[in-house]
């Protein structure tokens, strides 16, 4: 799940919860390409992704690709439409802080590369870790992000520091010239009006499905007996 900020740059009237569900349908299309599949039905798409077939078809709309009448939608006008949509037509380079044990992994998640984002390089204050190749990303030590931030244009940031570090990280990467972070610390960021903040808060997520999961658990209340009709009460009479 990410946005490219690329995207943030193009002028698009389609809804926030619109382009969330870009991604989705991306992937679904692109397993039907893979499969030979030309034409994309919105009425199948919906019932294989569990969504309301009415509001796949204005998604789509949305996207300024035509379907026709029994045919549906083409695939690779879809692809393309959507992909532009959500800025995953090109690469967004992207500056990460942090490179301890999230840090890597998310170094590490070929992923990226399709949803448009490609890590450029990434800073920690640690001098242990800088100078470091952590899978084909170099390591670079904070005074180097001010220079090398500018010096490749790049507009993205991610944070994966602890919470007391996230906001000098931010303040650090916005002089620089990024307008656009990724925060996985749990810490609420102040930024410049202009700026774009996404929070990628872990224990939310967590508690979220920790309270579902608690809600299924518990058992389902005993269901009150019908009282039998037509029949008359056998109570004994007041003394």
């Amino acid at each position: 799940m990410i946005v490219a900020m690329d995207a943030l740059a193009r002028p698009n009237a389609i809804p926030l919860p619109t382009i969330r569900r870009y991604p989705v349908y991306l992937r679904a299309i692109r397993q039907k390409m893979a499969r030979g599949e030309t034409n994309v039905s919105s009425a199948v798409l919906a019932a294989e992704l569990g969504l309301d077939p009415v509001l796949v078809r204005k998604d789509l709309a949305m996207s300024g690709v035509s379907g026709r009448p029994r045919i549906g939608w083409s695939a690779a006008a879809l692809d393309a439409a959507l992909a532009s949509a959500i800025g995953w037509d090109g690469v967004s380079k992207a500056a990460l802080v942090g490179a301890g044990s999230l840090g890597r992994a998310l170094m590490g998640y070929g992923g990226f590369r399709e949803q448009g984002l490609a890590i450029a390089a990434a800073f920690d204050v640690d001098p242990v870790q800088a100078g470091c190749d952590v899978h084909g990303i170099r390591v670079r030590p904070m005074a180097d992000l001010p220079t090398f931030v500018r010096r490749h244009a790049i507009r993205l940031g991610i944070l994966t520091v602890p919470a007391e570090a996230a906001q000098s990280c931010a303040d650090a990467l916005v002089a620089a010239g990024v307008r656009g972070l990724w925060n996985f610390a749990s810490v609420q960021l102040a930024v410049p009006t202009g700026v774009i903040v996404q929070n990628m808060d872990l224990a939310q997520s967590l508690a979220v499905l920790s309270h579902s999961l608690e809600t299924a658990a518990l058992p389902s209340p005993p269901r009150a007996r019908a009282p039998a009709l037509g029949r008359e009460s056998r109570q004994s009479p007041a003394s």
